[in-house]
Parts: structure tokens; sequence; C-alpha cells
């Protein structure tokens, strides 16, 4: 497909956060793919103002990005999630050894596109990407 990938890595905010930017900036970025870990939940506030400043768009790992302007999000569905460990704290209160129970995947998904982010940094999501989403905020 022609990609080439930029892995930036970031350890606090400062100086990592705003230097990963400057660092995409510099070799012509043209999306960003927020991973999920503890720091990046922690200051997603940041990242998602940073990439819409930048006008960068850009794919978050779950819903709570979007309420906060992400444009994109991919990921599980965590009432599912949720769920699913109710059926497991049920089997062990009726005696299953925990070490005894499988270890499940994540089975359900969804994509969120946020069209006034989209409006806001200059994108025009094609119709046929809006139509594969689960949600489109407008």
């Amino acid at each position: 497909m022609g990609l080439k990938i930029l892995s930036l890595e970031i350890r606090s905010p400062e100086p990592d956060l705003n230097g990963a930017f400057k660092e995409g900036a510099k070799k012509s970025a043209g999306a960003l793919l927020v991973i999920a870990n503890p720091l990046t939940s922690k200051y997603r506030r940041q990242i998602v103002e940073l990439a819409n400043n930048n006008r960068l768009p850009s794919i978050y790992p779950g819903r709570g990005w979007m309420d906060i302007g992400g444009l994109m999000s991919h990921g599980v569905v965590d009432e599912d999630l949720y769920r699913r460990a109710a059926l497991y704290v049920d089997r062990i209160l009726k005696g299953a050894k925990p070490a005894d129970l499988p270890v499940e995947q994540p089975t359900k998904f969804e994509l969120l596109i946020n069209l006034k982010t989209a409006k806001q940094i200059g994108l025009t999501v094609p119709p046929n990407v809006l139509a594969r989403a689960d949600k489109v905020i407008k």
C-alpha cells in the first residue's frame, strides 16, 4: 500500500507528547493511530487537542475518545466485555476454578466517526466509510 510507519514513543506528557507531534510534523505524518495504554488514556485530552490542532486524521482505541473530540475510534464494545465478565463471576461463585475457565477474546467491536471533528480539521469522510460506521456523530 506504500505506507510508511513512524513509531513515536511517549513516556510522559512533557516533553515527549509535544515532541512526538513535532517529530511527526517534521516527517510529514499523514495520520495518527493511538494505542491504548495507561499513559495515552491519562493524557487523551491533550492528544486529541494536539491531533486536531495539527489537522492530523486520527483513530483512537475506544468510545471515550469521541466525547472529547476524537475523529474516529475503533475498539471493543465495553458493555459486552462487562457482560461477559459477569458470566465469569457467576461461574466462579458457583464453584468453578478461575484457572479452569477459558481465556476469551473480545468479539464485538465498533467504529465511530465524528463528523464535527472531520469538518474542524478539513477532512471529508467518504460515504462508503460512513456507511460502515456503527455510529456517526454529527
